[in-house]
């Protein structure tokens, strides 16, 4: 069974094709800069050589047509014939309170996901442009979407409520949503897979940490709290967003310097976090290397990052009564040991006994952290989305 998945934004798409339920990727590239003059498709040959192919193209049809015809090509050889393909996975981001899991694409599927583009208005319409691509290239393929926000509809009204007036949660839907679940999910599972931990009788802390980041408290399986809310915002502090911060301060900020609401979320989506602080920028290796080169403003800005991580840590472990394990994945969880160590070893106090040699060898491979006396185990599992995607899509089909 062949299962293609696309992650749609306004401007790219990204795709991987896998074999399943054999989990093998076949295919993997991505569309960038649609809709401007420089378009271009980015892919790998069978041999694993990245090979760009400029083109005009003006809109996501235009794009997955681009992409059927290159799996269908020599160098990538994935597919032979379109009927090849058994079913589309989409990525989308917001499906409100109503998806607690990922459904078959209908049009009534369709139509929920389109009432919630308030909650996602960057992010929603961009992501049914996939669909709708789709739709009419392959209009006999079944289609699944798989939500960001699915996996954390499992939290109790108490740990998803904010403390506003409740009119605003029954007018506007406001509470915490959060996102990567997709992500969360599928690095809980495999973590239990590699630790040998019953997954039904676990506690977990998922730490999804990068340009974006977000941790999860998962407790047999389930969802039962997560950092981010009803946008990808609140928090950790991240890449460029601030994460948590006295909303009171905006307001402040708001009179201040005479900003309006575009204004003032620019500043805490787009200007704050790592390189709001650093000044330098929000990637992680640049932080780095300014820190060596005695940048106290980076070095701050690491310090401020690693302990939102760890609060957030520390936190779920008292909300779950305890951890199996903590599991790092995400550009950063994946690839810094800095902040694996500086979190574990927080952590001692409570018997996590932290392979310091491993650490510091371990980048982008799944590995565990912690010895084998340790009463708390630590790993990294680095995510894999799109295999998430193919998998929840495998399953719903061949119901």
């Amino acid at each position: 069974m062949k299962i293609l998945v696309l992650n749609c934004g306004s401007s790219s798409i990204k795709y991987k094709l896998f074999e399943m339920p054999q989990k093998i990727e076949l295919a993997s590239g991505g569309i960038e800069k649609i809709g401007l003059t420089d378009s271009f498709l980015k892919y790998k040959t069978k041999a694993g050589e990245s090979v760009i192919v400029k083109a005009e193209i003006a809109e996501h049809t235009q794009g997955v047509e681009l992409i059927l015809a290159n799996l269908r090509e020599s160098s990538s050889g994935a597919i032979k014939n379109f009927s090849d393909i058994d079913a589309v996975g989409h990525r989308v981001v917001h499906g409100g309170d109503k998806f607690k899991a990922s459904v078959i694409i209908t049009p009534e599927v369709i139509a929920d996901i389109e009432a919630c583009i308030d909650l996602a208005p960057l992010h929603n319409p961009a992501n049914l442009k996939g669909v709708f691509a789709i739709q009419k290239i392959l209009p006999n393929v079944p289609q699944v979407a798989v939500f960001d926000t699915a996996f954390h509809q499992t939290m109790q009204p108490y740990a998803y409520m904010y403390a506003l007036p409740y009119e605003y949660y029954t007018k506007y839907g406001i509470r915490r949503y959060g996102f990567h679940g997709t992500s969360h999910k599928y690095v809980a599972q495999r973590a239990c897979e590699f630790l040998n931990i019953d997954l039904q009788n676990s506690r977990l802390i998922t730490a999804h940490i990068g340009n974006g980041g977000s941790i999860t408290a998962i407790k047999n399986g389930k969802s039962v709290d997560t950092s981010m809310g009803m946008t990808p915002v609140e928090g950790l502090m991240m890449g460029t967003r601030s994460g948590n911060i006295d909303l009171g301060v905006l307001t402040f900020l708001m009179d201040k310097e005479k900003l309006n609401t575009k204004q003032i979320s620019d500043i805490i989506n787009k200007k704050s976090g790592l390189e709001g602080i650093s000044g330098v920028s929000s990637d992680m290796r640049d932080i780095e290397k300014a820190i060596a080169e005695g940048n106290k403003r980076a070095k701050l800005a690491l310090q401020m990052y690693m302990y939102y991580v760890l609060k957030y840590v520390s936190g779920y472990i008292a909300v779950l009564g305890g951890v199996d394990a903590i599991v790092f994945t995400g550009g950063v969880g994946e690839n810094q040991p800095v902040l694996r160590k500086y979190i574990c070893d927080n952590l001692k106090f409570l018997g996590l006994d932290f392979n310091d040699d491993l650490n510091e060898e371990s980048y982008g491979k799944e590995v565990e952290l912690s010895f084998p006396r340790s009463k708390i185990r630590a790993a990294v599992i680095p995510t894999n989305e799109e295999l998430a995607i193919a998998m929840d899509s495998a399953e719903l089909i061949k119901i």
